[in-house]
């Protein structure tokens, strides 16, 4: 999927159906002049319907249309026919969108299953008909109730990754090339910040034929819990995944202070995320020698003694078996 088709956040205006007018008919036949009222009742209205679909990943297909109407609700008629009810319109969307109400920001419900259907804006009742109203003093009544009017809205659909692995560290730190080794997907890689715009997925392949979905989710800068850099639009996603991989380039100037960054942006952000399973991972080892890499371990662990480490290179591959195996433990702990 390229890029420019990873859709997640939209605003949509939605308007449920209008509720049929109920009849108000007096039957007649050829040898029944005044048979009485028979009139039926009105259809309701169309709902509108968000609806969960396991085989969409993004929203892209609300990127240009905008505005969807379910049907009005048909007439009541004579014989007591009620009239049909109004189509209902369905919103199809991946699994992790979370349905707010644009003006108020209040999440409304969230879409976790497939095929989970949840009522957005519920169509207008039909009215009676005038068969309703009659009674012993009131033999022929020549009014029915009018359809209760649809209702409008705004909507935003928001789109959280569901993903085993999140990746997380700063810009630049070597995340896309490591989903791109780990996995089959063909993120965007360059030498400059910000390269990744929006969140890839790829399956890890594991031993006997076990996977996991890792996410590589847009570089966090300090201050980006209050919305600097890219901000929230990356930082919810992170909110989906099981465990989150700390990934923090050798060459980075503070190490320790780096990862210290990473985890207070995500307490500001959301204080559950550091209850997720972590593992740290230090890029770009392929630069240093074994005793570097051992100095450097040293220095490391008075830091570090409540999280597990290691060191990788994604371009010489070091220490990526190791860390799919430790990723797969954590998982499956």
């Amino acid at each position: 999927m390229t890029e420019g088709n990873f859709v997640d956040y939209v605003k949509v205006h939605v308007s449920s159906g209008n509720g049929g007018k109920g009849s108000a008919h007096l039957h007649r036949e050829k040898y029944v002049a005044k048979g009485g009222p028979d009139g039926g009742d009105g259809g309701r209205g169309g709902h509108v319907i968000v609806k969960g679909n396991k085989n969409l990943w993004t929203l892209v297909h609300y990127k240009f249309k905008k505005h969807f109407k379910a049907g009005h609700g048909e007439h009541g008629s004579k014989n007591r026919s009620t009239g049909a009810d109004g189509a209902d319109t369905y919103l199809e969307v991946p699994l992790g969108t979370v349905i707010r109400d644009t003006e108020t920001n209040a999440v409304l419900f969230e879409i976790t299953e497939d095929q989970e259907e949840k009522i957005v804006l519920e169509g207008g009742m039909g009215g009676r008909g005038n068969w309703h109203f009659k009674s012993p003093t009131n033999q022929t009544p020549r009014y029915a109730q009018p359809g209760i009017p649809g209702q409008d809205a705004q909507i935003t659909l928001e789109l959280k990754v569901l993903a085993d692995v999140g990746l997380v560290g700063f810009p630049n730190a070597g995340k896309s090339t490591l989903l791109s080794v780990m996995t089959s997907a063909k993120p965007k890689i360059a030498n400059y910040e910000f390269t990744t715009l929006k969140p890839n997925l790829g399956i890890v392949e594991h031993r006997d034929f076990q996977s996991f979905v890792m996410a590589d989710i847009p570089g966090i800068i300090e201050g980006a819990a209050e919305g600097k850099g890219l901000g929230h639009y990356f930082l919810r996603h992170i909110e989906r995944n099981a465990t989150l991989l700390f990934l923090i380039p050798t060459d980075s100037k503070d190490i320790s202070q780096e990862y210290a960054i990473l985890l207070d942006e995500l307490r500001r952000y959301n204080p559950e995320l550091l209850d997720k399973q972590r593992i740290v991972a230090i890029s770009k080892c392929d630069m240093l020698d074994e005793e570097l890499i051992e100095e450097m371990r040293q220095e490391m662990k008075p830091d570090f003694k409540d999280v597990d480490y290691l060191f990788i290179s994604s371009v010489s591959q070091l220490g990526i078996q190791q860390l799919k195996d430790k990723l797969w433990a954590l998982l499956n702990e």
